[in-house]
């Protein structure tokens, strides 16, 4: 069912509209084999996009820094390989990692077409948990920049995604009502329950196809998206 009172849509980045899975792995192969050939990228990965999963979930929650999640997440996944590495190098390939991961910038399929016809009916906004200078990188990079009014980042609004303050931070920024406003996002923690909780619509784009409550509004591709916008 189509929504007749929505103004201002909202989207997550990372995982929802840029294909930070796909576009991560082409960054670490590209570190790996210049500075670590030994590390087999496929194989590292299986590791690391769990833990990296896990170490977001505790920077989501500020239970650890940002230093802590840059380094965690590779530390951990090293570990996980039983690959030797010091401490030097670790940080190394983070930097590396966070300077090199906005030259790849694949979209999720259906990207443009969505956005070009979403643009046309509402006024489009970007609201993300990422570093905002990789964030405005990726979305720059990839051509994206153009279709969105306003973009907000939790270092901008002080928190993380799904604390209630980011949501009224944007709101804020994008002059938009809560009530005609509707967020888009792949996490249901931090996009759509957050959303939710916080008197914005939601719907959650579930690639993956998780089995998720009846009531939760839900795509599993972006063109879907026309079936509610």
């Amino acid at each position: 069912m189509k929504h007749t009172i929505i103004t201002d849509v909202f989207f997550d980045l990372d995982h929802t509209l840029w294909d930070f899975d796909k576009n991560s792995e082409l960054t670490f192969e590209t570190i790996f084999n210049k500075s670590h050939p030994a590390i087999e990228t496929k194989v590292f990965i299986e590791k690391y996009v769990p833990i990296n999963q896990e170490c977001w979930k505790l920077y989501q929650y500020d239970k650890i820094t940002h230093a802590e999640l840059r380094y965690n997440r590779l530390k951990y996944s090293f570990d996980a390989l039983d690959y030797s590495i010091s401490d030097e190098e670790i940080n190394t390939i983070a930097n590396d990692y966070i300077r090199f991961l906005p030259e790849n910038n694949h979209l999720f399929d259906g990207t443009i077409e969505v956005l070009d016809y979403l643009n046309q009916k509402y006024n489009l906004h970007i609201i993300t948990n990422g570093f905002a200078e990789v964030q405005y990188k990726k979305i720059n990079n990839s051509n994206i920049g153009s279709y969105f009014q306003t973009i907000t980042n939790s270092e901008m609004a002080g928190v993380k995604k799904p604390n209630p303050i980011i949501f009224d931070y944007a709101l804020d920024l994008a002059k938009a009502k809560k009530e005609n406003s509707i967020m888009i996002g792949d996490s249901l923690d931090a996009d759509v329950q957050g959303a939710l909780d916080s008197g914005l619509d939601a719907i959650f784009f579930n690639e993956s196809k998780m089995q998720v409550e009846q009531h939760i509004k839900q795509i599993n591709h972006l063109l879907e998206l026309k079936k509610y916008l």
